[in-house]
């Protein structure tokens, strides 16, 4: 069992920046492939894949926020980040991040691909 906790939420004004981390309680061996996704999900919408990368280093981000969103890892503390610059009021909503075993490239943006997640955290982003 994979156990994530994402941190690092709150509430900003358009343009500014935060930093998401979602911590693993597992540790893959260096020998395992996974991949992790971040989701976000605004109130009365679905949840959306915006970026998620693969354990060999293959990133994938939604188009929403190619260039202002990016994802890494801390392998040595099995930390994920999502760093996000040029927050609009658009990327308002609670935040997931999601585990799968296995690579994939790209790694998958679909909350279906990813059997273990967090509890999320919540961005609001005002104009």
């Amino acid at each position: 069992e994979v156990q994530l906790v994402e941190s690092g939420g709150g509430s900003l004004q358009a343009g500014g920046s935060l930093r998401l981390s979602c911590a693993s309680t597992r540790s893959p061996s260096r020998y395992t492939n996974y991949c992790v996704g971040w989701f976000r999900q605004a109130p009365g919408k679905e949840r959306e894949g915006v970026a998620a990368l693969d354990s060999n280093g293959p990133k994938n981000y939604a188009d929403s926020v190619k260039g202002r969103f990016t994802v890494s890892q801390d392998k040595s503390n099995n930390i994920f980040y999502l760093q996000m610059d040029n927050l609009k009021p658009e990327d308002t909503g609670m935040y997931y991040c999601a585990w799968k075993w296995g690579g994939w490239k790209p790694p998958p943006l679909t909350d279906s691909s990813y059997n273990h997640w967090g509890q999320g955290t919540r961005v609001t982003v005002s104009s």
